[in-house]
């Protein structure tokens, strides 16, 4: 399944989740214009590299650096298009129910999180790991959490004909987590740390991080118990 939209409409213009996404395009046409050899160095330096991070010292502000350098480069225009569209879909709501300094503060919280179970789960691992997912995974944490009565249009290819179908928002994300929690289960086999190049923990980390922070960083102001734009159709 696809996800193409939700049902909740944002209220106030999410200029920090459009910042963020922005960034992440420009950083890597950035990354596009460089040879492979330059590509690669730039990737090892500010990557997320869990042997050299346990090497040099969690307090090593180079090593910590590439926690958040990290976060703004990715590994191939697909890994950057379904990063930012699952920021697009989701963050914008979550922004909206933060501010947009708070928003901020918890994305990069998440990121952070995220980092660090990766580095904790494959210790041993030399690969240098990019992307904003686990910060991502926060935000799709804060909006199962804000918005449990939302639903998720996904497209599913079925015999080459395509179907649209409303999920609830509770059952989308809450698949999605175990599938990711399964995946980082199974690198624990050995030889398995990074099983299909991805870095499950990550995911995992930045989820959990986002259930366990959603409840600062949402606003105390009054809100309506339930939106009616959560039940308008697509």
């Amino acid at each position: 399944m696809f996800p193409l939209q939700d049902t909740v409409r944002s209220r106030e213009f999410p200029i920090v989740n459009w910042l963020l996404i922005a960034a992440n395009v420009l950083i890597f046409l950035l990354e596009s214009s460089l040879g492979p050899r330059q590509l690669q160095g730039l990737l090892t330096v500010c990557g997320v590299v869990p042997a050299r991070f346990l090497r040099l010292g969690p307090f090593d502000p180079i090593q910590l650096l590439t926690i958040f350098t990290s976060m703004f480069l990715h590994g191939g225009w697909w890994h950057l298009i379904s990063n930012m569209w699952a920021l697009f879909i989701f963050g914008d709501n979550v922004e909206d129910r933060m501010g947009h300094v708070r928003y901020l503060v918890f994305y990069l919280l998440c990121g952070f999180a995220a980092s660090l179970a990766h580095i904790f789960m494959v210790p041993a691992s030399t690969v240098p790991t990019v992307g904003a997912s686990g910060a991502i995974s926060g935000v799709l944490a804060a909006y199962l959490v804000l918005f449990p009565t939302a639903r998720v249009i996904t497209f599913v290819p079925l015999f080459f004909l395509p179907w649209f179908v409303e999920v609830p928002a509770l059952i989308y994300l809450g698949m999605w987590f175990l599938s990711q929690l399964f995946n980082g289960l199974f690198t624990l086999m050995p030889g398995m740390e990074m099983y299909g190049g991805v870095a499950w923990w990550a995911h995992v980390g930045g989820f959990l991080c986002g259930l366990l922070l959603v409840g600062l960083f949402a606003r105390r102001r009054r809100y309506r118990p339930w939106y009616p734009d959560e039940f308008y159709p697509w």
